[in-house]
């Protein structure tokens, strides 16, 4: 019992060490008023436009921590629009989504060597997935921004597919 105990606590401290090491992301939203489409349903606006930057920011922090440590992502995010739209649903506004209203992001990004502060990788990047609803199984199915987070991975993974580590 107490051998599965060490071992179990010997796992434990890998895992954490692994990911104290990991690369780190860094995201910026560019005139976030002016994005095509953050609007909510429902909810407050400043609270729903929140919960959506903190979403992909936690997104893009866990996709970065698949690349080597030492490195930076950096994303600067200059236009949003999310997935279906939002109509009047008799006393309240709610977020319908279609296969015409499909997800996009226009952003530029940056991976930078912390080490030695230079750029690996960077570029202008403007993603949509016009066929977000088609996939047979969503990895993201239960997800909040569950299309947003596919498309992102989608574009990261054939980016960074030498360096991530896809699990």
């Amino acid at each position: 019992m107490i051998k599965k105990l060490s071992i179990l606590i010997t796992l434990l401290l890998m895992c954490n060490s692994y990911t104290a090491i990991a690369a780190e992301a860094e995201v910026t939203w560019s005139n976030p008023d002016k994005y095509r489409d953050i609007r909510a349903g429902s909810e407050n606006r400043k609270h729903f436009k929140a919960k959506v930057f903190n979403n992909l920011e936690k997104h893009f922090t866990k996709l970065a921590a698949t690349l080597p440590e030492n490195q930076l992502l950096k994303i600067n995010v200059s236009d949003l629009d999310l997935a279906g739209d939002t109509m009047h649903g008799g006393t309240r506004n709610i977020r319908i989504v279609k296969e015409i209203n499909y997800p996009r992001i226009k952003l530029t990004y940056q991976l930078v060597d912390k080490g030695n502060k230079t750029v690996i990788s960077s570029g202008d990047v403007s993603l949509k997935d016009m066929n977000f609803m088609q996939a047979r199984r969503l990895r993201y199915q239960r997800d909040f921004l569950g299309y947003e987070k596919k498309m992102i991975d989608k574009w990261f993974f054939k980016l960074f597919k030498s360096n991530a580590n896809k699990d």
